[in-house]
């Protein structure tokens, strides 16, 4: 990978804006509130964080443009998921995300190698639907797509197809106070295995042994289907809270039903 190279996607590394937390914190609440301009401006003011992070990967062979454009992915979804209200810095949050999308990226390179042309083709094709999406309030459909970066659709099909990722269940999103989330912590999930003991026994009786919170939780997740993150929201509580409560709540039913 080409190191000191000062112009990394058109992008004038040295000249990339440095934020102070207290601008950070005030961008990230205008975020918040729905500002696309002050989104812009913390993506902008984070890529330095981008750039320490592809150094790690300094040994790989990997153009270093296209690890700045998938680290980048990684920082979007970590702006997207933070959660101001957890004790921990954003860059605390975000490097294990970023890091994750290059050693995927890199995995899946290694097996199939993808043109650069369908690279750039899906690359495109991810930032015009983050727009969009941000735009719309809706995630868009690939017509939408393909009318907004001026590609067919066929063509946006097969290079976003090109470059799947697989992703474990059990990858590792965030680590809050030793209480690390998954991926499978993210989804609905109305047939996994706590849901199919609990079907068949006692459900009631057990979730009399909870307290309210809890008895919230586990029927909005395994009654209603909620993701976490849409619990933690719905609750006012963090995503990591959450999943604390929920495993807790879990053993607690498991106990009682198995005693």
């Amino acid at each position: 990978m080409a190191q000191g190279k000062v112009e990394i996607c058109g992008v004038n590394t040295s000249k990339l804006p440095l934020l102070k937390n207290a601008e950070k914190e005030e961008l990230f609440s205008r975020i918040e509130e729905g500002d696309r301009d002050a989104r812009e401006q913390y993506i902008e003011g984070n890529l330095r964080l981008v750039l320490s992070v592809i150094k790690r990967f300094s040994s790989s062979n990997e153009n270093v443009d296209d690890l700045f454009q998938i680290g980048c992915i990684g920082l979007i979804k970590a702006i997207d998921n933070f959660d101001s209200t957890l004790n921990v810095k954003f860059s605390t949050y975000a490097v294990p995300m970023i890091i994750g999308e290059i050693r995927r990226f890199l995995r899946d390179n290694n097996s199939i190698r993808v043109s650069r042309s369908l690279k750039d083709t899906a690359y495109k094709a991810i930032y015009a639907r983050e727009n969009l999406t941000r735009k719309n309030l809706k995630e868009p459909t690939i017509n939408e797509i393909a009318d907004e970066i001026g590609i067919s659709k066929e063509d946006i099909v097969y290079a976003l197809d090109a470059i799947q990722n697989p992703m474990s269940l059990y990858e590792p999103i965030f680590t809050d106070g030793g209480d690390t989330l998954y991926v499978m912590d993210q989804i609905s999930d109305k047939k996994n295995r706590e849901e199919i003991w609990v079907e068949h026994l006692s459900l009631s009786e057990a979730m009399k042994r909870l307290d309210e919170r809890e008895h919230e939780i586990i029927t909005l997740r395994f009654f209603e289907g909620k993701t976490q993150m849409e619990v933690a929201e719905m609750i006012g509580i963090s995503q990591a809270q959450v999943s604390r409560l929920e495993k807790n709540a879990l053993r607690v039913m498991k106990n009682y039903l198995t005693a």
